[in-house]
This record gives structure tokens, sequence and C-alpha cells, in this order.
């Protein structure tokens, strides 16, 4: 449901109808001792410039109501979240969420997401919210992600969709407006996604961004605004920004060379060149192979069918081929600048950044070790409203979450510690108990002899 970020905070947490309402209190309280203070005379503020302030103040309030959260997903009304997910059915053996905390929390409630619950499975989930455009808006998209598992292996991102998806039928061909989020295979694939659709086709950003690996819950947020601008940030920080045009191959190139125009003749652009001083040694041609006048030539040889008997061994003394030595060109140049024109098959549009009709945020992954776990979804206009309420989900519960998995950690060394000593004990009790064993055996074995003799 599209609702304003007024309407979600008076509806949500205590924390955010307490920041609203103490927003609404200031901007009230500001209006009415400005228009308490009258017009003022000679020495004081122009009338013009307090009634520019109020106009200002006003518009303030008023576009901090028109923010509107489109979806936020927090996990909060236990198993009432089957109401609003709906588990793709396009193949019989997809892997099954639940919800849960983890191994180890922040808050046993606040922390509680989707979990991904069966090794080497596909997964595909999405949940629907009343569509709408971003056009002349900023997108946000932002949610949490917690790889307790220290996976190998699998897809950490999230979808974003149109209203015309069949949920029953999501899968990975299902035609996507916006992919974002962390991707991890292996030692090389450590990669936050961020791939736009555009007409029909997907277009991967060209910065390479880096995931969060330690196994701790982050917070990722992607924010496309309407100048075509975009930043990916990381826990609330900013890991990368740029410009939609520039950093994702939508359009052509605005420039490209002339094609009429060509490298003068004389353009030196070679940094080396081979040393004029630098002779070739007498004695450096040598053959590559030599005769093995140590071979024997074996008694079953016909010349006449296998050819000449002419065995040969690597030269130690061949250098290969001879090249003299570079040294730098004194008319080097640099890289010929070839003139640029505009390019004939460029049309700007302006409209990159917008899409008609989102309604549907799913996901749609592979992981080959189960136990990720996805929490506070939130799609927004507002970036002020994202990060106020990252800070209030993810940033109030990071540090007990490290805090326990710390002592976990700790108390199952402990264990670990308590048990190979319990082992090492036993195997020298029994060691010992051997010895005196095989001590008695020999005792009596001594008595036995000296009876014999």
């Amino acid at each position: 449901m599209t609702i304003s970020r007024e309407s979600a905070a008076n509806h949500g947490p205590p924390w955010k109808r307490r920041d609203a309402e103490g927003a609404r209190a200031r901007v009230r309280c500001r209006v009415r001792a400005m228009a308490a203070a009258g017009p003022r005379g000679r020495g004081g503020r122009a009338p013009a410039l307090d009634t520019l302030r109020l106009a200002l103040l006003l518009g303030a309030a008023a576009g901090s109501a028109r923010a509107a959260v489109y979806f936020q997903e927090q996990f909060l009304d236990g198993a009432n979240w089957q109401r609003r997910w709906v588990n793709s059915e396009y193949k019989p053996d997809l892997g099954k969420f639940k919800l849960t905390a983890g191994k180890f929390y922040g808050d046993p409630v606040r922390d509680k997401g989707l979990q991904t619950s069966e090794n080497s499975k596909f997964y595909a989930i999405s949940s629907r919210f009343k569509p709408f455009s971003n056009k002349g808006r900023s997108l946000v998209i932002q949610y949490t992600v917690k790889h307790e598992q220290k996976i190998d292996c699998g897809g950490g991102y999230v979808k974003i969709f149109s209203s015309n998806l069949d949920q029953k039928n999501l899968s990975g061909d299902s035609h996507y407006y916006i992919m974002f989020g962390p991707d991890i295979c292996g030692s090389e694939t450590k990669k936050v996604h961020v791939i736009l659709n555009y007409k029909n086709k997907p277009h991967p950003v060209k910065q390479p961004i880096r995931c969060k690996v330690d196994g701790y819950t982050h917070l990722y947020t992607l924010i496309i605004r309407p100048d075509q601008t975009y930043e990916v940030k990381i826990d609330n920080e900013m890991v990368v920004s740029g410009n939609l045009e520039d950093d994702l191959d939508f359009l052509p190139p605005r420039k490209i060379n002339d094609p009429t125009v060509r490298k003068p003749s004389d353009w030196d652009d070679r940094i080396q060149i081979d040393d004029p001083n630098d002779i070739k040694p007498e004695d450096w041609d040598e053959p590559e192979y030599i005769l093995d006048t140590s071979a024997e030539k074996p008694e079953d040889w016909d010349d006449a069918v296998n050819g000449e008997w002419r065995p040969v061994v690597k030269n130690p003394l061949y250098r290969g081929e001879w090249k003299p030595r570079q040294i730098d060109n004194p008319n080097y140049r640099g890289v010929w600048p070839h003139p640029q024109i505009d390019n004939p098959n460029y049309s700007p549009d302006f409209s990159i950044y917008s899409y008609e009709n989102i309604s549907i945020i799913g996901l749609d992954i592979w992981q080959v070790r189960a136990g990720t776990i996805f929490d506070n979804f939130l799609i927004t206009d507002d970036e002020v409203y994202a990060e106020d309420f990252g800070g209030k989900t993810w940033g109030e519960t990071k540090g007990p979450e490290k805090e326990m998995n710390v002592k976990q950690t700790e108390e199952e060394q402990e264990k670990e510690r308590v048990t190979e000593e319990k082992y090492f004990e036993q195997r020298f009790k029994k060691k010992l108990g051997r010895k005196k064993e095989s001590g008695k055996n020999r005792a009596l074995r001594n008595t036995v002899e000296k009876e014999e003799l």
C-alpha cells in the first residue's frame, strides 16, 4: 500500500511516531512564533523575508508529509507474513523459507526475517503492493541481508517487478525492472549487483561494488534519482555513486571518432624502439637442436621405412632469436588523439531512471549453503526516511547481534577445549592401563621362568 511518510510514522513503531510528532510540533511552533511577531519596522527583518521563510517552512512540512512509503516489511506479526508473501510454484522442488532471527541476533523479535532453509536449492518468493511510478521522484530500495552460514555460493539480491508479474510462476526467466543486492560465489565473486532494465534489456553497472562477507547483518540501499544519478550505500555509508547514462550502457556514446580523419603518417606513438647501436654477437647463432652422438641406432630400424637415423637433442648453447635491446623513443609523441564528433545515433533519454506500475518485490535466488536471512524491506521516495529507518532497525540491533555471536563463539571454543581435554585424558588413562597390564604380565612371566629354571 502507498502511504505517506506521516501516515507510515503514525502506523509504524513508536520511535517513528515520536519522530514525526516532534517534527510537526517544531514546525508549528516556529510558524506560530513568526506569525505572532507580525510585520517588522525599520531596523528589523523585512516582512517579505519573513513571509518567504514562512512559506519555506510550510512547504518543507508539506513535502515531508507527501513522501511516500510504498512497501515496508519487518515481519513483526508472526505467521501473518505468509498472507503477504507468495511462494512460486514454477517447479516442485523449490527451497522453503522460514521465519527466524537465526542463531545469533540483536533482538529476538525485531531481527526475525525470511531465512533460506534447504541447501542446494532455488528459491522464489514475492510480495505485492499498490502499483506506482517513480517518474519525477527518487526511488529508494533498501533491505538487510545476513549470511550467518558464511555463504560460499549463492545470491542475496532482490528484484523489483511490474504489476503484471504472475507471482505463482516467478522464476529466473521472469522480466524484472531492477535487480539489486549482494552475490557471492567462491573467492572471486563477492559483489553487489545493480542491474536496471531498459527497453527490455538488463544493463549492469560498470563500477565494481564489493559486498560484505563477515556473516553479520548488513543494510543495502539503492537510490535512483530523477536527475539520472544513482547511489549505493552499505550500512548507511555511500560506497558508489554516479550517473546512470555514464555508468550503464543504456545509450550509444555521445561522441565517436571522426571516421574522415586518419592518424598522420609521421605520428610516432611507439614508446620504445630498437637500439640502433646494439649489435648481435657473432657467436649468437646456434641451432636449437644438435645431433645426439650418444644415441644408439635400434637394431630393427629400417632406413627405407623410418627414414635416415638422425637422433637429436636440445642444444644447451641455443639462446633463441636475437632481439636488440629497447630504448626510449626520442620521437615519441604520445597516443594520437582521434578527433571526436557528435554521434548521429545518440539521442538523449531523460526517463532512463523511471518505471511504471512498480508493484512487486521478490527473491529469486540460488544457494548452495542455506541460512541467509532477509529483513527490513523498504521501498520509498525519501532518502532521509530510508536512512532513519535503517538506523532505527539495523542500526540498533547490529551491536547486540555481534556481542551475542562473540559470546557464542567463546562458549563453543570452551566446549571444544573441554571435549578435547577429556579425549586426551581418556587416551592417557587407557595407555597407562595398558602399561600396568603389560608390567603385570612381564612380572608373571619372570616368576614362571624362575620356577621352571
